[in-house]
């Protein structure tokens, strides 16, 4: 009797195994938000798309800019299609565990498993799909007909799930009414996908044969389940660059009204006129010197390796720029002039490391007001825009990241914001009563009679504000620092004795120099900024 009871446990284990959601192999077709392997892809409206985009017979219209690669019938929608059929297939062949009523929805919740309907289908109101604490967890809804929702329907992930593991096989059109809030991967088998005003989905919309239309929405491909996480290229190495918050490389530096700068401000070719010292927080290059000669020359490298980064995706609509679109960690590029409209958004994917670089073969302008926003984990320091001709920042507009302009003037505008720098290759600068703050990287420029370490010693955040932090690989028997201000007197001084230390600052906002001591001999000196 044990045997038997053993024996059927088993079974039932084998069966609920086989019965338990797999997630079908997308292949290719993964990188496409929107994609018809037979049929027209178009949209209307401004929507927000971050994804690739294309039919592989037919031709996909009026995106507009894409956080994506256009695609029409090409080598890459070939392989997507072929790839398409065998994820249909995969789905189509799943064993459904439920076998649920036509009408979705209304307060309803799901856990995971495979469900089927044989028929039409609709979504009203609110559908909850329960993870059960598993991350993995895989949602399959298997629809033998079309499948709608009524306006402001939602589906709603909790306890672990995410859109990556949800799939929608539909065998029929494919009708998503206005501010539906969808998730998962639709895959709609010989028929049409329609999405209406104002839909947001989390997920794809590919289907077998038949047009792809959408109408003003907003969609992302799903993260997880795999998908690598965006890096995007290695940042370039600014040197000394790192220590300007304005700077030409050839060209007058000039400012009118009262402007707030944090970094250095000059030029090596020309004057630097109209800022106030009390005003910058750093040093003010009146007159080229050592430091802009050195400048001048680490910013045409840094010039060269962005002109020379390969590009991952090209925005098609440069005078179409910003309209709340979405950028993640890539090197883009805009062949013509760019103007920035309203807010663009740089998504960092929760990656606080990743790197954006945009790059504009023609002038860059932007609308009054218009902003550059850093989400989910995005740093200015991590961002670089690279333009080859004239700069123009409109009034008021807030700016994020390092801007180099090549063989251009450069104007920013009255009340402008800039967490970065503005420099430029060859061309004057102009401001107009700005706010400017250079990001981290300022490490100071030093001179050492023997290292501390490979690297010398690191100081950071520079610019510092309440606590410097320094760095020695290799400390030795401890080491001495002293830091002067600007007048030569000493304002601080401590004993070093681990390889990290804090300590709390209450300067002044001003420029600081300091001098490490170590008791083997080595020493190391350079500059330090105290931001307000």
């Amino acid at each position: 009797m044990k045997k038997i009871l053993l024996l059927a446990a088993s079974a039932a284990i084998m069966v609920m195994g086989t019965l338990s959601a797999q997630a079908p192999v997308l292949g290719t077709s993964s990188n496409f938000a929107l994609f018809s392997s037979n049929g027209a892809v178009t949209n209307t409206g401004m929507s927000i798309i971050t994804g690739d985009v294309g039919t592989n017979n037919g031709s996909a219209t009026n995106f507009g800019n894409v956080n994506g690669v256009m695609h029409d019938a090409d080598g890459t929608t070939a392989i997507a299609a072929a790839d398409l059929i065998i994820a249909y297939n995969q789905l189509n062949a799943a064993v459904p565990n439920y076998f649920p009523a036509a009408l979705l929805g209304n307060g309803q919740t799901l856990t995971a498993g495979t469900y089927s309907i044989g028929q039409t289908a609709s979504l009203n109101n609110t559908l909850t799909l329960d993870g059960g604490g598993n991350s993995n967890s895989v949602f399959i809804f298997q629809i033998g007909g079309a499948f709608s929702s009524i306006a402001n329907a939602q589906v709603l992930l909790t306890n672990g799930a995410t859109a990556c593991n949800v799939f929608w096989k539909i065998e029929g059109l494919v009708d998503l009414a206005t501010n539906t809030a969808m998730k998962g991967t639709i895959v709609a088998n010989n028929a049409a996908i329609i999405l209406s005003t104002g839909v947001t989905l989390e997920g794809r919309a590919l289907s077998t044969t038949g047009a792809v239309t959408v109408n003003g929405i907003t969609m992302a491909k799903p993260l997880g389940c795999g998908t690598p996480v965006l890096t995007g290229p290695l940042q370039p190495t600014l040197n000394s660059v790192a220590c300007y918050t304005v700077f030409s490389g050839n060209g007058a530096v000039s400012n009118t009204g009262v402007s707030f700068i944090t970094g250095d401000v000059g030029t090596n070719v020309g004057l630097t006129t109209g800022f106030q010292a009390e005003n910058v927080t750093g040093t003010i290059h009146a007159n080229p010197d050592v430091s802009t000669a050195i400048c001048a020359a680490d910013l045409n490298n840094v010039y060269t390796y962005l002109n020379t980064l390969p590009t991952d995706i090209e925005l098609l609509y440069p005078a179409a720029f910003g309209n709340d679109l979405v950028l993640t960690p890539h090197t883009y590029i805009m062949n013509a002039a760019t103007v920035l409209n309203g807010t663009v958004y740089l998504n960092a994917q929760g990656n606080a490391d990743a790197v954006f670089v945009i790059k504009i073969n023609g002038a860059l302008s932007t609308s009054t007001y218009a902003k550059v926003v850093l989400q989910n984990g995005a740093q200015a320091k991590n961002v670089f825009w690279k333009v080859d001709g004239a700069i123009n920042l409109n009034d008021y507009a807030d700016f994020k990241g390092t801007v180099i302009g090549n063989n251009g003037a450069v104007i920013i505008n009255t009340g402008v914001k800039i967490e970065g720098r503005v420099l430029s290759t060859s061309g004057g600068i102009s401001t107009f009563g700005i706010e400017a703050v250079m990001t981290p990287g300022c490490l100071a420029l030093s001179t050492a009679s023997a290292d501390f370490g490979k690297q010398g010693a690191k100081f950071y955040p520079n610019p510092f504000s309440s606590v410097l932090n320094v760095s020695i690989d290799e400390v030795k028997g401890g080491a001495n620092l002293v830091i002067y201000n600007a007048a030569g007197s000493k304002v601080a001084e401590k004993t070093l004795s681990n390889k990290t230390t804090s300590i709390p600052m209450t300067l002044p906002a001003g420029v600081y120099f300091y001098q490490l001591k170590g008791k083997n001999g080595a020493q190391q000196s350079g500059k330090l900024i105290a931001k307000p």
